[in-house]
């Protein structure tokens, strides 16, 4: 058998590898922290008016008609 001559510590399958792929999963991670906290924020501010819908009872699992009964953005129900 050949002897593995090329072993690395610092190669990509070593140390360095390992903070490629930590720092590569930290910034996925604090990406979709910060979408999340964006998002939050956005329905915080602007919150949906739950008036629009009279009837429960009344709204089919599939139709056209399901617009009517659509939540109405608060700000735009105001102009």
């Amino acid at each position: 058998m050949a002897e593995n001559t090329k072993r690395s510590v610092f190669g990509l399958n070593g140390i360095a590898g390992i903070l490629i792929s930590i720092v590569g999963l930290l910034v996925i991670l604090i990406t979709l922290m910060l979408m999340t906290i964006v998002t939050q924020r956005h329905s915080a501010v602007n919150p949906y008016d739950p008036t629009a819908i009279r009837d429960v009872n009344n709204i089919k699992m599939i139709s056209v008609e399901n617009k009517q009964f659509a939540f109405i953005d608060a700000e735009k129900k105001d102009k």
